[in-house]
Order: C-alpha cells, then sequence, then structure tokens
C-alpha cells in the first residue's frame, strides 16, 4: 500500500463508497494552534486533531513530543472516527510534518490503512478541492491501538544502530553540525548519525514528495538502502516521521527515535558530536 495519496486520487476516493476518515492536523512548532485554521476552512467531512495533546504526552525528560498516552490516544482516534476496518487520510497545512507524525502514530500502533494526502491542504486546493466550515461530528470509531507494528528507537538503540546500521538525522544541516540550536539544551548530533534534512525529502520550492525513484537515490547516497537497518530522529520526532514516510514511499522500512535530540541533549552523560562527519 503506498503511503501516501495525491489530491485527485483523494477526490475520487471521497466520492466513492468507502470514503476513508479525514484528519486534519494542522500544526506549527512554536505557534498557534491549528484549531483556528481548521474551523475556518477544512476538507470537507475533516475532524481535526491536535499534535500537542492528542498525538504527544507532555514534554518532559523523553523528549518535546513524547509518545501519547496509549488510552488517550485511543480516545482521541475513536472520537474523530477511526476505525480498524476503514482507511484514515491524514493532511496537514502544507510541510507534512505533522501529518506524517499522525501517519507513523497510526501505522505503529496497528492501523493497516493510512496515507498522507501529498502536498497537504495546498495540493487540495490548487486541485480546485471543495473546503468547508461546518461542524463535523462523526460517528465513533472502534480502533483499539496495538503498537508494535513498526519498529521504535530507544536512545540506548538509536545510539547502537548509529554504530552498526544507518541512523539519519532529518534536522537542518547547521543544527546537524551544531553550529545553532535554537531549541533544545544542547548543539550537535548523535554519534555515528549522518545528516538527512527533512526539506530534501519535498520537490524543489514545493511540498510534495519527490518521487519514490529520486528519493531512493537520495537514500541510497547516504547508505540507506532496503538492505540496511536504518533509523531516523530530528529534533522531537515530528519532522523525522516525515522522513520515514519518504523512506517508506521508497521503499526503505526505517525506525523512528521518538525521543529524538530533545531526549538526547537533555541527558548530559550522553555523547554529542558537532561538525559535518558523523563522528
Amino acid at each position: 500500500m503506498n503511503a501516501i495519496i495525491t489530491a485527485t486520487e483523494l477526490a475520487s476516493e471521497l466520492a466513492g463508497s468507502t470514503a476513508p476518515v479525514l484528519l486534519d492536523v494542522r500544526y506549527q512548532l512554536g505557534g498557534p494552534p491549528g484549531r483556528p485554521e481548521y474551523e475556518a476552512g477544512h476538507l470537507p467531512g475533516a475532524v481535526y486533531v491536535d499534535l500537542d495533546s492528542q498525538l504527544a504526552s507532555a514534554p518532559g525528560p523523553a523528549g518535546r513530543h513524547p509518545l501519547p498516552d496509549l488510552a488517550a490516544f485511543g480516545d482521541a482516534m475513536r472520537a474523530a472516527g477511526v476505525s480498524a476496518g476503514r482507511a484514515v487520510v491524514v493532511y496537514d497545512g502544507g510541510q507534512g510534518w505533522a501529518a506524517a507524525r499522525a501517519w507513523w502514530l497510526l501505522r505503529w500502533s496497528g492501523h493497516p490503512d493510512v496515507r498522507v494526502l501529498d502536498g497537504g491542504l495546498a495540493a487540495w486546493k490548487e486541485a480546485g478541492g471543495a473546503m468547508s466550515v461546518d461542524k463535523v461530528t462523526p460517528r465513533a470509531g472502534d480502533f483499539t491501538p496495538a503498537p508494535g507494528a513498526l519498529p521504535l528507537l530507544t536512545a540506548d538503540e538509536a545510539a547502537a544502530l548509529a554504530r552498526r546500521g544507518v541512523l539519519l538525522d532529518a534536522r537542518a544541516a547547521e543544527r546537524y553540525r551544531g553550529e545553532v540550536e535554537p531549541i533544545d539544551k544542547v548543539a550537535g548530533h548523535i554519534p555515528g548519525a549522518v545528516s538527512a534534512p527533512t526539506t530534501e525529502n519535498v520537490a524543489e520550492g514545493g511540498t510534495t514528495f519527490r518521487d519514490a525513484s529520486e528519493l531512493a537515490k537520495r537514500f541510497a547516497s547516504l547508505g540507506a538502502t532496503e538492505d540496511a537497518e536504518v533509523g531516523v530522529y530530528c529534533g522531537s520526532g515530528v519532522s523525522a516521521a516525515h522522513e520515514v514516510l519518504a523512506l517508506a514511499v521508497a521503499g526503505i522500512p526505517a525506525a523512528l527515535y521518538v525521543g529524538s535530540w530533545s531526549e538526547w541533549s537533555n541527558d548530559p552523560s550522553r555523547p554529542v558530536a558537532t561538525g559535518p562527519q558523523p563522528g
């Protein structure tokens, strides 16, 4: 199953007899909540999901966006109409990071059919898709999280993977090198990790993914292939989910280190590398 769906494909599915559940996950790091934007206009039938409160638990030693409490996550997904036997499509304002976080959580927790709208809301509007301001009250779903369907890394496992496989750092290259750190306590990267900015997963100047062959070439140049053991981290497990999604588009399975740099750098006993090389 493809992990992404185009606006044209989505419009066709929404017009069919088995329309997918739509989740709107608009989010900006450090910005205002996405609900007001959702209420000002959303895909018809879409339900708003808040990343900070429903797709993560409270910030702390485990990072800025730790895994949500599974019971609370299940409640939120059922309230949004998510059922195990019905496809789900998630979208955000266009960047794709928040939608990818929702995609990853649902897939990791056992939902078999979740896709991200490629290019998000911007692609939908560009394709002439309808918008709505109607209040959506979905019928409750039956989805019960059963974690483990996608691989997950702890800090120690990420460190070990960086030594034996390929650990990709999805943050901006200057953060990887340790030249700047606008959010977390310490600048640098996990020793052995390879710089692989998430922004290079999409077409230049746009928000849609590069095609699968381009992505495969990109990741192969970094050592990440179908035969390699691959993991990904970022600042707090959001943009790294987009990288895991891009790897899936390229046919390369990858594990996510959810705690990411915000967890790693919070522990002064963990080593830190700087500069352009893995270290």
